[in-house]
């Protein structure tokens, strides 16, 4: 594949590219795990620290308070310092924030390593896209998107899975412990490939500054996308939180059987999401219309994905399961897609504040979802209208891609 370098750095070696997508796939695989580890110990934290199913909502969402605050922040530096050194140092602080977890003795005890979680984190994707948006060409940022997007969704199923076999022979304070611990070396060979490559801190040329704010929140493509991803996370973010405690609560599923088979719907999408956006790039390099392609995947990934409602209704575990995978596989191919289209439409110039703005609005899910789930189950004692509202909100977002987002190409930008 071409090289495509920084406006105005040393172009990066192919292996280089590469290798720091592997391990960028790794930190995001290990910054879900991080973020869905309190619902993998719900079950075993409420036993020793009296908690509603509101509390527990509250501390679901408790993350996306400072995580999608903190996105407009992260997006705004980024495009000022070296983008390695301050990914490294949000890195470290919700690795820090996992390992502290263990040490909680109530609800605000459990709250305040919730809230650094989410500070440490937001440093992630306006990182992600600074180095995708300058380094990779339209026929690759799909699959680069996908490497990434792959592992954001195997961190939940190691999550689930790592995270419950913990649970049972180390209780939930080991699991905190041991997976925030672990997380922590990553951080070397990280340091090790960054001193190799020449710096990725992406400092344009003064007759190209970033365009303002302003400018990039009047397109109508760019609402499409923050809808769009409000809609994806809105689901995503249902399955992290509440998933598990469902898995027990409704299906009766012992600890064992909620690691093994609530990991498999994660599993399935960073499949489907490895595979749409390896297809998505053949696509486009066998002459297809990058923008039909990357609006169907997105599209129809969301559309396809209201098959969980199905999933909650079937009475048998068994197909319960099968459905609930089947909506998986479809929102795979959305998030393979998601952030290639906003980069291709942000363009180098403002990819990380495009992209720190996007994601500050689609984690807003990450408050809603949680929080909307917790006074639906306090109220009800089902998760029937849970299910619904997230197969409503899936809906809506894939249409969002069809009806306002007409062309995926680089805005020409009047500033």
């Amino acid at each position: 594949m071409p090289s495509l370098a920084a406006p105005s750095s040393t172009p990066v070696q192919e292996p280089a590219r590469w290798t720091l997508v592997a391990l960028l796939t790794a930190s995001i695989c290990i910054n879900y795990a991080d973020r869905g580890n309190l619902s993998v110990g719900a079950a075993h934290i409420i036993r020793e620290i009296p908690l509603t199913p509101a509390d527990e909502g509250l501390l679901f969402s408790a993350f996306f308070w400072t995580y999608a605050s903190c996105l407009f922040l992260s997006s705004f530096i980024i495009d000022r310092f070296p983008v390695t050194r301050l990914f490294a140092a949000g890195y470290a602080l919700w690795s820090l924030a996992t390992v502290v977890t263990a040490a909680a003795q109530g609800f605000v005890t459990l709250l305040i390593p919730r809230l650094f979680l989410g500070i440490g984190e937001s440093v992630a994707y306006p990182s992600y896209s600074k180095i995708l948006a300058t380094r990779f060409t339209e026929t690759e940022r799909g699959t680069a998107n996908a490497w990434i997007d792959a592992g954001s969704k195997a961190g939940p199923a190691l999550g689930v899975l790592g995270g419950g076999l913990l649970l049972q022979f180390f209780g939930w304070r080991g699991m905190f412990l041991i997976l925030g611990a672990a997380g922590m070396l990553w951080l070397i060979p990280w340091h090790l490939t960054v001193r190799r490559v020449p710096s990725l801190a992406t400092t344009l040329p003064a007759s190209e500054p970033p365009p303002p704010l302003l400018e990039i929140i009047s397109r109508r493509d760019a609402w499409a996308t923050f809808l769009g991803l409000f809609a994806g996370n809105y689901l995503w973010y249902f399955l992290l939180t509440w998933l598990p405690p469902y898995l027990v609560m409704k299906r009766h599923y012992t600890t064992y059987m909620m690691a093994f088979y609530g990991s498999l719907p994660f599993w399935g999408v960073a499949a489907s999401s490895l595979f749409s956006g390896w297809l998505s790039d053949r696509l486009i390099l066998s002459g297809a219309d990058p923008s039909k392609v990357r609006r169907r995947f997105g599209g129809y990934g969301l559309l396809a994905s209201v098959l969980l409602l199905p999933a909650y209704l079937a009475h048998s575990n068994r197909l319960s399961l099968i459905l609930l995978v089947a909506a998986c596989l479809s929102y795979g191919a959305f998030s393979s897609n998601v952030w290639a289209i906003t980069q291709s439409l942000a363009g180098p110039r403002a990819a990380a504040k495009w992209t720190g703005l996007q994601n500050a609005f689609g984690n807003l899910a990450g408050v809603t979802a949680p929080w909307v789930t917790g006074q639906i189950l306090n109220r009800t004692g089902s998760f029937y209208w849970a299910f619904f509202t997230v197969a409503t909100v899936a809906f809506f977002g894939g249409f969002c891609y069809f009806s306002m987002v007409r062309s995926i190409k680089e805005v020409n930008w009047s500033t």
